[in-house]
């Protein structure tokens, strides 16, 4: 079991992480970038819409520095999505480390050993179980609340308690996540830990790195279809809009033709990304999530004024469960629109948005799904 320090106070705490990890971050997410960047432009044929919808938003952070986080959504087509779909970016912002995004990659893949932990930590990814995969999964596993926090200011307090197979700090409070009660931020752990045993330093005890911009797929697994269709949107994605303070910036994505570069059903050599392919980007308007989402975020204040000191309420009471299913329908219609806006066919109907649409598919990684036909890997 992991045994994670106690949360310094803040005046211990340094604003940003050390040099020699910020030089090892920058040449990580400066080389990836450049090589997402070629790849593209160099061996396939893309065409973006709304590019200076994002790098508007990019350099208004830069230049004002990021008064509140950036939240960008996209559906997931393609094991390479990220970071392939930054190679967009023109190369001056490829090595501001403290202005990319932040993402969630899956535990078992890219931190099952050290070099790979330190690889994909550099280039600014969360670990992340999922329920396929490990018992530790699920909306309220600890990275959810370090990419919550991430996507906060300094000031923010959670709301929910961390699970409760974390251990305890040497102080007898939870180590990860103050109580809802409290209502005042605490100083944050250095580390925390995703499953009790592993540890990895903590994003967000660093000033620096709050109000940053966090890039999530809510689909959860690649969804290849005829029609690239979008599956119904997990719930973490609400957490992100619900409890984020202050309220982000919302951008949403759409991406086609990166199914083609890596294709479900591609042969030999299955590691080797296709060239010549058509990939289409599509950058929709920036938006205050409080204009957007506003109600939503009210009703989830009340939620928590309501449910006082006992975090099963917000977790899996049915007022919490419905305001999670309505601000996540919302957030795909958005991506919908993006998607409808380049030539694809309206939905007949909201079905694909639901869960329970998409209950009964086979309980495997792999497989062709019986709702859409589509080829899906929850890699």
């Amino acid at each position: 079991m992991a045994v994670l320090p106690p949360p310094p106070s803040p005046s211990q705490t340094p604003s940003r992480p050390s040099l020699p990890w910020r030089l090892g971050s920058m040449a990580v997410m400066g080389s990836v970038g450049m090589l997402s960047r070629a790849f593209l432009y160099g061996l396939n044929d893309l065409e973006v819409h709304g590019l200076d919808r994002l790098l508007g938003v990019l350099d208004k952070r830069k230049l004002n520095g990021p008064e509140r986080g950036l939240l960008t959504v996209c559906n997931h087509v393609a094991v390479l999505d990220d970071p392939l779909i930054w190679g967009i970016l023109p190369l001056k912002y490829c090595f501001d480390v403290t202005n990319l995004r932040w993402g969630l990659g899956a535990h078992d893949i890219c931190f099952k050993n050290k070099a790979l932990s330190t690889f994909f930590s550099l280039g600014q990814v969360l670990p992340t179980h999922r329920l396929w995969h490990s018992p530790y999964g699920g909306l309220f596993q600890p990275t959810m609340t370090q990419a919550i926090k991430l996507l906060s200011g300094p000031s923010h307090s959670s709301k929910l308690l961390a699970p409760a197979w974390i251990p305890p700090s040497p102080t007898g409070s939870t180590a990860i996540v103050p109580t809802p009660s409290s209502g005042l931020a605490e100083p944050e752990a250095s580390s925390f830990t995703t499953d009790g045993s592993d540890s990895f330093k903590s994003p967000a005890a660093f000033a620096g790195n709050r109000n940053a911009w966090v890039h999530i797929f809510p689909e959860a697994c690649c969804h290849q279809s005829t029609e690239n269709g979008l599956r119904y949107f997990k719930w973490g994605v609400s957490r992100l809009i619900l409890e984020s303070d202050p309220a982000p910036e919302f951008v949403p994505m759409f991406v086609h033709g990166t199914q083609n570069i890596m294709p479900e059903d591609r042969g030999f050599p299955r590691f080797l990304p296709r060239i010549g392919n058509k990939v289409r980007v599509v950058i929709g308007e920036p938006t205050d999530v409080d204009k957007m989402f506003g109600e939503q975020r009210a009703e989830w204040r009340r939620l928590v004024a309501k449910a006082g000191g006992d975090p099963e309420t917000l977790r899996h009471g049915n007022e919490a469960v419905a305001l999670r299913v309505s601000v996540a329908k919302k957030v795909r219609d958005e991506i919908e629109k993006l998607r409808e806006s380049i030539g694809f066919a309206a939905e007949q109907d909201d079905s694909a948005a639901l869960a329970q649409t998409w209950a009964n598919e086979p309980a495997i990684k792999k497989f062709k799904s019986p709702v859409d036909g589509s080829l899906v890997n929850r890699h």
